[in-house]
């Protein structure tokens, strides 16, 4: 991280991490209170998507970890990260050309609500991205938030697969190669490379 001296860097880690703590307690305790839940509880299946795709408690329980942990890492940024933050930004990125450009909040919404999600294809969203200037296309450091269900798994960054933009890749690389800076996971454990 770019310009930032070690102990203030220690500093701002610190406190995300006790975000993403924060975020893993206050959805977990109470519908399992002082536990986290268990394998068969994550992998329960609670609802259908759109598309017919099953959604499973660990993606649900995710995706209400992600709004709580981003929202207490906004006020951490805010106060020490003095350089722009983007927050769940949506990038197309070419990687045989190394063109990257951001979508548009609005636009990102359009084709949600459209249903015209295949004009997605081949974007990323990286939670947070730490940038060392005012050029939102380069990244000091890029975060994503990981919540394993059950706890007991590692956090990791989720491969890309056969037919997709960036096939034989994960996120992290994905991110890094797109935006530079240092990819890193973020967990309730911490963070990991």
């Amino acid at each position: 991280m770019l310009h930032h001296s070690e102990d203030k860097l220690g500093e701002l880690q610190e406190h995300l991490a006790e975000c993403a703590q924060l975020a893993d307690r206050q959805v977990n305790a109470p519908l399992f209170g002082n536990r986290p839940p268990t394998r068969e509880e994550c992998g329960e299946e609670l609802e259908v998507d759109g598309c017919a795709e099953p959604i499973t408690r660990a993606m649900l329980l995710g995706r209400q970890k992600h709004a709580v942990a981003l929202a207490c890492a906004r006020d951490v940024l805010a106060r020490l990260w003095p350089a722009p933050v983007s927050i769940e930004q949506r990038y197309r990125y070419y990687p045989h050309s190394k063109v990257l450009e951001t979508i548009s909040r609005e636009k990102e919404q359009q084709l949600i609500t459209q249903r015209c999600t295949e004009e997605l294809w081949g974007s990323i969203k990286p939670d947070i991205v730490l940038h060392a200037d005012y050029n939102l296309l380069k990244a000091a450091v890029i975060i994503d938030l990981k919540f394993p269900c059950p706890s007991s798994n590692s956090p990791t960054w989720r491969a890309y697969g056969r037919g997709s933009a960036y096939e034989d890749s994960n996120q992290g690389e994905v991110y890094k190669n797109a935006l530079g800076g240092e990819a890193l996971l973020l967990s309730p454990e911490g963070f990991f490379r």
